[in-house]
């Protein structure tokens, strides 16, 4: 049994604190002044995990405030993981404040030594990257060097990159790689609760730092061209912030957006002219097509983030931001809070193997490689009756019979993959994504490494046991 004790405390960390005497523990009853009460309970362990809290409405009447006081001093605990909401049952203290896990992104499972390859981790082939030696000297002969004026963006990376954008944006920021740029602008533009409209399925990371920003995920099918127009109409019913997509080979499908599907996408998001439209370009000059933007057509409400970390090095951790004035700006302002501003010195060695011809060169001849490497497992992988669709990019959207039984052959044989599930708003059909970045050239290798997943393709509980 649980209950009170004499303090109104939950007995055995799973009582109901009587709403009176909640009510008169909180002196200031704003917003803020009831979050900050109920923060202190809930460090202090007087509200101990598992305590279950009285309804928005009852709590509202005992401190003579509105409801929606009440509702928005519990968005502010939910948002810090400090309670939890379960629909009709109400509400239930989770713990004391806590950093949202990027739950999707952090690795699952330890294989120690006996992990012989592995197949989860889509990125870049060291040996594929160009060297930096020449392009970190270039950067250290920076202008302003050590000058702690914020530089949103360096002359010489803006005059490397400008030609290269599908749309001319109105502002630019350098930012640390790719992810950073979609989460700072997620950032400026959406609220707890804002709804999100996303393919499915996504970038893990990208599901990740919606989450982390308590955004309610809205998911559009998609085909090989992009989302379907059909689909963001239904999606944009829905009143959305936010678009959030990615515009070249997407992850983990490994398609393109083509030139007609983003003229039709722009046309539905007409009707819709408050929704912001943020491009991921994840994959950067590694992509083999250009791919299309929907900031063609609406280039005052989109903002492409592009990355270039897989094709000049994760180390150098640069991207750039190009759209609307005011959006870019208000992400620029987020960022003085922390960083202020991205490295001189990595933007102008970025910079100098934007223009460099044997960086290019380079950059061209991996991009080749990447793609040989994905197409050649494909292609067996095919010949064991298991299709996949991908275009482009480092990764392979493999069907299955059971994901479960899947990552279980394949672990059992020191191999890891991702789950699929990791991808998916609405997981209808289970796939893995398997990393090709990475595979060995050889055939022997790529045959047995086809042959693997072929079985485990069609792994099930039942065969497995």
């Amino acid at each position: 049994m649980t209950g009170t004790d004499g303090r109104g405390r939950g007995t055995g960390g799973q009582g109901t604190w009587p709403t009176a005497r909640l009510a008169a523990r909180i002196e200031d009853p704003s917003a803020r002044g009831i979050a900050v009460t109920m923060t202190d309970l809930i460090r202090s362990g007087d509200l101990a995990p598992g305590s279950a809290l009285p309804t928005v409405r009852a709590l509202a009447g005992a401190l003579d405030v509105s409801p929606s006081t009440v509702a928005e001093a519990w968005a502010v605990l939910r948002r810090h993981r400090m309670i939890t909401t379960l629909g009709r049952r109400g509400s239930v203290v989770s713990g004391p404040p806590s950093v949202p896990h990027p739950v999707r992104y952090e690795r699952v499972g330890d294989f120690g030594a006996h992990l012989t390859l592995d197949l989860a981790v889509a990125a870049p082939d060291p040996a594929l990257l160009p060297p930096l030696g020449e392009a970190l000297l270039a950067g250290a002969r920076t202008p302003k060097l050590n000058d702690y004026s914020r530089t949103p963006i360096t002359d010489a990376l803006l005059d490397a990159v400008r030609g290269t954008w599908p749309f001319t944006p109105e502002a630019w920021l350098a930012v640390g790689g790719g992810y950073e740029g979609v989460q700072v602008l997620c950032q400026a533009l959406i609220v707890p609760g804002d709804r999100v409209v996303v393919e499915d399925p996504t970038a893990a990371r990208l599901l990740d730092i919606l989450d982390a920003l308590d955004a309610t995920v809205v998911p559009v099918a998609c085909d090989d061209e992009g989302p379907l127009p059909d689909a963001l109409s239904q999606a944009l019913g829905q009143r959305p912030a936010l678009f959030l997509h990615q515009s070249r080979a997407q992850v983990p499908c490994g398609w393109t957006l083509t030139g007609r599907r983003a003229a039709a996408l722009a046309a539905v998001l007409e009707s819709a002219p408050n929704v912001t439209v943020v491009e991921d370009d994840g994959i950067g000059p590694l992509a083999t097509n250009p791919g299309a933007s929907i900031g063609v057509h609406l280039p005052h409400r989109t903002a492409l983030v592009r990355s270039y970390s897989k094709a000049y090095g994760p180390d150098l951790r640069l991207g750039v931001v190009g759209g609307p004035g005011e959006l870019v700006e208000r992400a620029r302002v987020l960022r003085t809070f922390g960083t202020g501003w991205t490295s001189r010195i990595l933007q102008d060695a970025l910079a100098h193997l934007l223009v460099d011809e044997a960086a290019t060169r380079c950059v061209r001849e991996a991009a080749d490689r990447y793609g040989r490497r994905r197409t050649a497992l494909a292609d067996r992988l095919d010949g064991h009756g298991v299709r996949t669709h991908n275009q482009d990019g480092l990764m392979l959207w493999v069907p299955v019979a059971d994901e479960t039984s899947a990552l279980v052959t394949m672990a059992a044989r020191g191999v890891t993959v991702s789950p699929g599930s990791r991808f998916c708003v609405s997981y209808a059909e289970p796939y893995l994504r398997v990393a090709t970045s990475r595979l060995s050239d050889d055939p022997a290798a790529l045959d047995e490494t086809a042959s693997l997943l072929a079985l485990a393709a069609t792994a099930t509980a039942d065969r497995l046991h």
